[in-house]
């Protein structure tokens, strides 16, 4: 059961990795930056790169943000595999296993897209460039292209601060790996709040335990 449940989130991480990068790669060698195609009214694949944190978060800066989030999946893959090994629900390690594959999809766009893409600005992107690619080593940016414009109008004119003015829901643009991290988290919260809860509170014993000892 155990050996299962492994091999069943390695399949969960590999097919979002797989598919996520496959969806970036696509994008960024037959788009050029702000192109986009409209599927419905309310769905577009607009291609935009973003240095920061997941939905175009940019808060600190981009050696440090791609530092933090090889150590944060350190973390995860720790418990990814405590957790296995001690046979929790599938469901909790499928949730845990999508944040995982979310993180480390979004990883390899920092770390290696600045050196194996040129930019894609004016022009399609060239994968493994002649001249080099448009940044260094843990300096690239993260490749997204999910925009879902599903409301769009114009506020009324007496509202006040922003009466008038062009009003848009839901405006960020994200990627695969962003949706498996936010789907994970969701899940977790609504459905494995309480194994969760359980699961930190017995990792923080352990730790009290062996310090004990």
């Amino acid at each position: 059961m155990k050996l299962s449940k492994g091999w069943g989130a390695v399949l969960i991480i590999m097919l979002l990795l797989i598919l996520d990068q496959v969806l970036k790669i696509w994008v960024k060698t037959h788009m050029q930056l702000h192109d986009n195609y409209q599927v419905t009214s309310w769905f577009y694949i607009y291609f935009t790169e973003n240095p920061g944190m997941a939905f175009g978060i940019e808060v600190i800066g981009k050696l440090f943000l791609s530092i933090f989030r090889i150590i944060a999946v350190g973390f995860i893959a720790y418990y990814l595999v405590g957790i296995i090994r001690k046979n929790y629900t599938f469901g909790y390690i499928v949730c845990i296993s999508m944040i995982f594959a979310g993180a480390v999809g979004n990883i390899i766009d920092s770390v290696f897209y600045g050196v194996i893409f040129d930019h894609s600005y004016g022009q399609v992107a060239t994968f493994m460039p002649a001249d080099g690619g448009y940044s260094t080593w843990l300096h690239g940016k993260v490749v997204d292209m999910f925009y879902f414009p599903l409301i769009q109008t114009t506020l009324p004119d007496w509202l006040p601060i922003w009466g008038g003015e062009e009003f848009i829901f839901f405006r960020p643009i994200f990627n695969l790996a962003d949706s498996a991290i936010c789907v994970g988290v969701f899940l977790l919260f609504i459905f494995y709040r309480h194994t969760l809860s359980n699961s930190l509170t017995k990792e923080e014993k352990n730790k009290h335990a062996e310090k004990a000892v």
